[in-house]
């Protein structure tokens, strides 16, 4: 497991850049945190590392986000706040997107956890100041 700190947001939208540059198409990467923890600047700086240039917005109440870049790579914002379990996601379509072979970062994925393949990359963000956070990443070997 690899730890990083984040001392801003910049710095955390810096360290997604980087998580970027180790994914590939098919990747699964789970966000875990409170909210307010920076899971969405972590996904912008996720994006922007894959070239989306779209502005990156919680889908918190759209459930699945879709983005894509220049290159035909596809990355899909899903927050499982608001699904009260698998069959929810399932109905969703979330289960032919986790297949779809597009990059998957997934908010609150405790909520469908037997939906996600044993090869996700998990990332766990901590609060540990007003503006700095410990973030863990399991699943990718170095940034």
């Amino acid at each position: 497991m690899i730890e990083v700190t984040s001392a801003s947001p910049d710095e955390t939208h810096s360290i997604g850049k980087k998580i970027a540059s180790r994914l590939f198409k098919g990747s699964v990467v789970t966000l875990n945190g409170v909210l307010g923890s920076g899971k969405t600047a972590l996904s912008k700086g996720i994006a922007s590392g894959l070239g989306i240039k779209e502005n990156i917005t919680s889908p918190t109440y759209t459930i699945i986000n879709e983005y894509a870049n220049d290159a035909s790579i596809v990355l899909y914002h899903i927050d499982a706040y608001r699904l009260s379990g698998e069959k929810d996601f399932e109905d969703t379509g979330g289960v032919e997107i986790l297949n779809s072979g597009g990059i998957c970062l997934i908010e609150w994925s405790e909520r469908i956890l037997k939906s996600l393949p044993q090869d996700c990359i998990n990332i766990y963000i901590e609060i540990t100041g007003e503006c700095s956070r410990l973030i863990r990443i399991d699943g990718i070997e170095k940034l």
